[in-house]
């Protein structure tokens, strides 16, 4: 089962049930915490309750994909872990030291250390969700998308659901200088998140994820690659453990869990691009390319 919000006929956000089957169901419930609070208000399960609305109504004749979706949870803060993939630990080594990929760097250590890479990502203004632009910051020549597995938290750290997460990134910033991480990784439409939240009692494995990334330009597609969760070098639960050290969380907060589709080091995002990124069991999260100021 997904969540999802849409703006309905009158323009207002809405919230929705998706169900395997594809089927559209409207939810009388104002966002996704509440939903869940509801749930727990009853002694039930988010997707009882939902069952419950399900078996009462009709769907919607509207499919998932016709619809004006937004993001599905405004999260008032998103985090992201780094280098956890074999794979982004190359692609941070590679942009540290020009290509030396037989030096050892900060990025090996952050790989193997007890500790995890976390950052603060985003804020609700720098968000954006479905087929809405993410921009390209003005001051780099080097950006890509980065795919990754989101994860919607409670203020507890409790994993409610899991959604999918485009982690802009800035190489030749990041790769300058590692204290520049946060110029690298945060600026005006620099996340997005969506389409869905895909209910965290409905998956069975979270290391099962299949992921994929596809880039377009000029309606062909450049850049392809996937991936599974399965490659994970750190549990999931070991990074929100982290993240809740010492650190006070609001519900709904997002915890992006690191990339391991990576463009080719040739590669980096132009104007009027789209990239699409998919999850098994969650959707595709499309969004077109935009520079700052076009």
């Amino acid at each position: 089962m997904r969540i999802i919000r849409y703006l309905n006929e009158h323009s207002v956000p809405a919230l929705a049930a998706v169900t395997d089957e594809e089927h559209v169901y409207t939810l009388p419930y104002g966002d996704f915490l509440d939903l869940v609070h509801q749930a727990r208000q009853r002694g039930i399960t988010p997707l009882a309750l939902i069952g419950e609305t399900v078996s009462a109504s009709a769907p919607l004749a509207a499919s998932m994909e016709s619809l004006s979706l937004l993001t599905p949870i405004v999260a008032p803060e998103v985090w992201a872990a780094g280098v956890t993939y074999e794979r982004s630990r190359e692609a941070r080594n590679y942009e540290a030291t020009g290509g030396k990929l037989d030096t050892t760097t900060f990025y090996d250590k952050v790989y193997d250390a007890e500790r995890p890479e976390i950052f603060l990502k985003s804020t609700p203004s720098r968000t954006v969700g479905p087929d809405q632009a993410v921009c390209l910051r003005s001051d780099s020549h080097w950006q890509i998308p980065e795919p990754e597995l989101g994860l919607v938290l409670d203020k507890t750290g409790q994993i409610l659901g899991y959604t999918i997460g485009n982690d802009m990134s800035c190489r030749d910033i990041e790769g300058e200088n590692p204290l520049y991480l946060p110029q690298a990784k945060i600026w005006k439409n620099s996340c997005s998140i969506g389409p869905a939240i895909r209910l965290a009692e409905t998956v069975g494995d979270p290391y099962q994820f299949q992921m994929s990334c596809r880039i377009f330009r000029n309606g062909e597609k450049i850049v392809e690659g996937f991936a599974h969760t399965g490659q994970l070098h750190r549990s999931l639960d070991e990074l929100v453990s982290f993240l809740l050290r010492d650190n006070e969380l609001a519900d709904g907060t997002v915890l992006l869990t690191g990339t391991t589709i990576v463009p080719p080091n040739d590669f980096t995002l132009a104007d009027g691009d789209r990239v699409e990124i998919e999850i098994s069991q969650i959707g595709t999260l499309t969004n077109p390319v935009c520079q700052i100021g076009a």
